[in-house]
C-alpha cells in the first residue's frame, strides 16, 4: 500500500511538472498596410492561452509605441482607444483581435507598412513568457469582397 501511494504521489508530481508555465499561442498574425508618414497601423492575430493570463504590453521596433485597442460604437460615433489593463486571455479560449473589434495599433510607424512586408511584433503576458510574432503586411479582404 505505501509504494502505491509513493507511486501514485509521484506520477501527481510529474504531471505538474510537465504542465510548465502558462503559454500562449498566437494564430493567423497580419497588419493592414499603411503609407509611408501615417499616424498608425493595424494588426491582427487570435491568441490562446492554456491557462489564465493578459496580454499586458507590445513592442515592435517598426513602431514608436505599440497598444492594443478597443472600438465603441456610442451614440452613432465611433470610438478607439487602449485597453489600459491589457486583453484578458481566458483559460483554452480564443481571443480574436479583428477589423472593427479589438486590435493592435502601431503607433507612430517608422516606416511605410508595405504590402509584402512583415511586422515584428513582442507580446508580453502577466504570467507566460514573451512571444515574438511576424505579422505579414497583406490587404484587407472586406466582407463580400
Amino acid at each position: 500500500m505505501r509504494n502505491l501511494l509513493i507511486l501514485a504521489a509521484a506520477c501527481g508530481l510529474a504531471a505538474c511538472a510537465k504542465s510548465g508555465p502558462p503559454t500562449v499561442q498566437a494564430l493567423d498574425p497580419w497588419c493592414r498596410p499603411a503609407p509611408a508618414g501615417a499616424l498608425s497601423a493595424a494588426c491582427y492575430l487570435t491568441l490562446t492561452s492554456n491557462g489564465d493570463d493578459r496580454l499586458v504590453s507590445l513592442a515592435s521596433p517598426a513602431a514608436d509605441k505599440v497598444e492594443v485597442h478597443t472600438m465603441d460604437m456610442t451614440g452613432g460615433i465611433m470610438r478607439m482607444g487602449p485597453l489600459t489593463d491589457g486583453l484578458k486571455l481566458p483559460r483554452n479560449k480564443a481571443v480574436a483581435l479583428t477589423p472593427g473589434a479589438e486590435h493592435v495599433m502601431l503607433i507612430g510607424p517608422k516606416a511605410e507598412v508595405a504590402v509584402g512586408t512583415s511586422v515584428s511584433l513582442t507580446l508580453t503576458f502577466d504570467k507566460a513568457p514573451p512571444l515574438m510574432v511576424t505579422a505579414p503586411v497583406r490587404p484587407a479582404v472586406l466582407p463580400g469582397g
